[in-house]
């Protein structure tokens, strides 16, 4: 990954999780996460340096430097622009963008969480209302043994 590709993936990514307005949540595109979504892309990743490359072919033709240089409201009709001739960059980022944003230690902090790994120690989990059950344990089997 390029600098600058870094620089337009970390402003796409703030598109996608932008910071919250109270600065509690941090938006995604300054969590360093560029590096984690690439390699969760894996072999997409030729196709999503296209998309950034055309995001900022379009912000200059807009009289931007590139995308990561635009103010916040001018990046919105510049990817719905680019949604239409690249349909699939903004999808092919979401799953990867949300899976990174939220085993973020600065994240997982401000939900509350502790900023470490669920293996080996786990996390504490309501016990819940089991009773809910009781109306599929009382069906009968919807399945034959075999």
């Amino acid at each position: 990954m390029t600098p600058e590709q870094k620089r337009t993936l970390e402003a796409v990514l703030d598109e996608i999780i932008p910071p919250s307005s109270d600065e509690k949540f941090p938006g995604a595109g300054s969590l360093g996460l560029t590096e984690d979504i690439e390699s969760k892309v894996g072999a997409r990743w030729a196709s999503i340096a296209k998309g950034l490359a055309k995001l900022d072919e379009l912000s200059r033709s807009h009289g931007g430097e590139s995308f990561a240089e635009l103010a916040d409201e001018e990046r919105q009709p510049i990817l719905n622009e680019l949604a239409m001739t690249q349909p699939t960059l903004l999808p092919s980022l979401i799953a990867p963008t949300y899976s990174a944003y939220y085993r973020a230690a600065r994240v997982l902090e401000a939900l509350g969480r502790d900023p470490r790994p669920p293996y080996p120690e786990g996390y504490e989990l309501d016990a819940g209302d089991l009773g809910l059950l009781d109306p599929v344990r009382a069906r009968s089997k919807l399945y034959r043994d075999v």
